[in-house]
């Protein structure tokens, strides 16, 4: 047998190897290589997205009704209870910050899940006891002060159940493909827009049945319902653990960030090599290893080699070329993640005043039947599926043949387009509130379809971008951080709409001397006007989100795992 035979044979073995086992450093249930047969891609993310759906299912229960339990039991104003809102949907998509933390660094993904959930079904029996235990309801035009405590309680365990439950769930499906495998990796991309389509199925359900239950049986019936179904939910992701694949958490995913920036600094006065295969590097192993990238060469500096005395070469001191482009990944970032912060500002409007705006229009659907206005949220939800499956089914293909790419149209594309869409959503809302305010018989509900429907397929684009963007850019021991990093935006959005209600009432009413933007209902308000506010602040910034993104240089992996000084092959992550 000749030597070109011998190599084809070990080729086709090593091929056989790789096609039967997973070699991406994670493991199955029992600590070993997942065999890929048997473990990950769809039959394993199944179980995952069907526990997303009933999660979405209770938190768009209690979020899009939110607003109108403030106003109508607890007997707030329209802008204490907006700015309580925006406060908790802030905290609530802030925690996963803390929650995708804990997750890579110390309790790995599947236990996080576990006990996350735990905590949030511990929030909803609280809800529940609050508001079915006869001593404890309000009655009467009064609101027990106990009442108030422990459904203020109830919702911010909830909130901290989600932000261990929604970073740690979302990496760990994604866990389930293989990045290094071309066939689990297009499967990978499809996850995402699936994901969001079981997403927006348990919004779906959670505006329209669930609000339901709590305007025709009551709240607490509500709440009881989607107790259960978080408790099914549980069960079910249990069953899967023989077919996941798990991965080890090594620790804290910033100090390998924070020995780059030590190591830099302490090396700031030598001068750079001319070549860069002079920078250390070493055989990843199983980790995947990064190509070099001209941004933020004062970095660079941490993987300079000193030769003079081995104590030049602790950690602190030598950081590995790819350690150094994991921490310009996470640095680059940051311009990404403020530019897209008035998205999250406008997605706020849509489960308060988009809602706020139903609750006073006629919503008659025949002679027996008045939509809840929570309801309303429906139709972001229906939109926001069909975009997405229209996105994965036609435009994506259609656009891989035009541009001869993998991906077709790249995540901060498809981000950009998605915020494009949301301002114009913004401004159709503004001349729809101000045709209501106008108008002398009370508008159809159905007048606020145009905006909802357009901030759904916004969210099919910006949304699923986000999440897609932060998922795969951050290095890969931060993937549940990374999913934190994107419910960041919406959380911080949050928080700025509240800010930016509390300052342009401020300046509206001139430190409160005269009626402002917000009355206490909106046939008293000019809602109009802080829609324009948003609309105005939004297309601003999306000029600059289109700067920063032009400059972006996306993640770039070594395809062979021993480098060479100077010939490196390097393969985009995401194709730009």
């Amino acid at each position: 047998m000749t030597k070109h035979h011998q190599h084809l044979g070990l080729s086709f073995r090593h091929g056989a190897e790789e096609e039967r086992w997973v070699d991406d450093s994670s493991v199955d249930h029992r600590g070993r290589p997942p065999l890929r047969a048997a473990t990950g891609s769809w039959k394993a993310a199944m179980f995952i997205i069907l526990i997303e759906f009933s999660e979405r299912l209770s938190y768009f229960g209690i979020a899009t009704s939110l607003m109108i339990y403030l106003t109508k039991v607890l007997h707030q104003d329209m802008k204490v209870a907006a700015e309580n809102s925006n406060y908790w949907m802030s905290v609530t998509t802030l925690m996963p910050l803390l929650g995708g933390f804990l997750a890579d660094a110390y309790l790995g993904r599947f236990r996080t899940v576990l006990f996350s959930t735990v905590v949030y079904l511990l929030g909803l029996v609280v809800l529940a006891v609050a508001q079915l235990t006869p001593g404890l309801r309000p009655g009467g035009g009064s609101v027990p002060r106990i009442h108030e405590t422990l459904f203020f309680v109830g919702i911010y365990l909830v909130s901290v159940g989600t932000g261990g439950h929604k970073p740690a769930l979302e990496s760990f499906g994604g866990d389930q493909f293989d990045d290094g495998h071309a066939g689990e990796r297009l499967q990978k991309m499809s996850y995402f827009n699936w994901w969001n389509c079981a997403l927006c199925s348990g919004v779906l359900l959670g505006v329209t049945v669930v609000v339901y239950v709590q305007e025709r049986v009551g709240w607490g019936a509500a709440t009881v319902l989607l107790a259960a179904v978080m408790g099914c939910s549980l069960v079910v992701y249990l069953a899967g653990w023989r077919t996941y694949r798990y991965r080890v958490p090594q620790g804290s995913p910033l100090t390998p960030l924070l020995r780059v920036v030590v190591a830099a600094v302490r090396k700031r006065r030598l001068r750079l090599p001319a070549d860069v295969g002079d920078l250390h590097e070493e055989d990843g192993g199983k980790k995947r290893l990064l190509c070099h990238t001209e941004q933020l060469r004062c970095l660079d500096k941490a993987a300079i080699v000193e030769h003079d005395g081995e104590g030049r070469r602790g950690a602190w001191r030598l950081a590995t070329l790819t350690q150094v482009e994991e921490t310009k990944l996470v640095v680059s970032m940051v311009p990404i993640w403020v530019a897209t912060l008035p998205f999250g500002i406008t997605t706020a409007q849509v489960s308060t005043f988009f809602v706020k705006q139903g609750s006073v229009m006629d919503r008659r659907m025949g002679p027996h039947f008045v939509l809840p206005p929570a309801s309303i949220f429906a139709l972001a939800a229906v939109a926001m599926i069909a975009t997405v499956a229209l996105y994965d089914k036609v435009l994506e293909p259609c656009l891989r043949r035009v541009t001869g790419t993998e991906r077709g149209l790249s995540v901060l594309r498809r981000i950009g387009v998605g915020m494009a869409l949301a301002v114009v959503a913004i401004a159709v809302a503004a001349v729809v509130e101000r045709r209501r305010l106008h108008s002398t018989a009370t508008m159809s509900v159905f007048w606020l379809v145009p905006q909802f429907a357009l901030m759904g397929v916004a969210d099919g684009f910006a949304l699923v971008g986000l999440q897609e963007y932060f998922y795969d850019q951050v290095p890969d021991s931060m993937r549940s951080l990374g999913i934190g990093l994107y419910l960041s935006v919406i959380g911080a959005g949050s928080f700025l709409s509240g800010l930016v209600i509390a300052a342009a009432d401020h300046v509206s009413s001139h430190g409160g001397r005269r009626a402002g933007w917000f009355g206490k209902d909106l046939s008293r308000s000019r809602l109009d006007l802080f829609y324009w506010l948003l609309a105005a602040i939004s297309a601003v910034n999306l000029g600059f989100y289109v700067l920063v993104a032009a400059r972006y240089s996306y993640k770039q992996t070594v395809k062979a795992k021993r480098v060479s000084a100077s010939d490196v092959e390097c393969a985009t992550a995401v194709a730009a």
